[in-house]
């Protein structure tokens, strides 16, 4: 288990110490997707859901999901999220929406746990709008796309 940040030696559950670390710029890019029914979808994109605009509902979800993501991931540090925008991408032909998550922070930490929860509680709070519609809809493909500073350099997913 020695390789697992998160763990000492012994097995034990810590919060990795970050006091030694050089604050630096640091960048993270999250996606995911949501698939739902032909009839769900065009209520989304024609603003027909009743509750209200469900992409702008959602994209202020999931900055609030985002800053509460210490709170909600037992081994993340609090941190002051400087710089967070969600956007999305619709796809007519898989009546799918992804959800596009880019977040900044200049920080002895990284930001990639806050852009993820930033997609998945957007992605959640479409689910919660429109499930009168469609239950069976799917959430999928939550992933990090891009992260930048720190110790550990550059990433892009493949």
């Amino acid at each position: 288990m020695s390789d697992l940040t998160h763990f000492d030696s012994d097995g034990n559950a810590v919060m990795v110490d970050v006091s030694k670390k050089d604050i630096t710029s640091r960048r993270a890019i999250a996606s995911g997707k949501i698939y739902l029914s032909s009839e769900a979808y065009k209520s989304v994109v024609n603003r027909e859901i009743k509750k209200g605009d469900v992409l702008t509902v959602a994209q202020v979800g999931g900055i609030m999901g985002a800053k509460k993501t210490s709170e909600l991931i037992p081994m993340a540090h609090p941190i002051f999220i400087e710089n967070l925008n969600i956007k999305f991408n619709l796809n007519d032909e898989e009546h799918s929406i992804e959800a596009v998550c880019e977040a900044g922070i200049t920080s002895k930490t990284g930001i990639e746990m806050e852009a993820m929860t930033g997609v998945s509680v957007c992605l959640l709070t479409i689910y919660d709008m429109v499930k009168a519609i469609d239950r069976a809809m799917v959430i999928s493909d939550i992933k990090l796309l891009y992260k930048s500073g720190g110790k550990s350099g550059e990433y892009t997913a493949d």
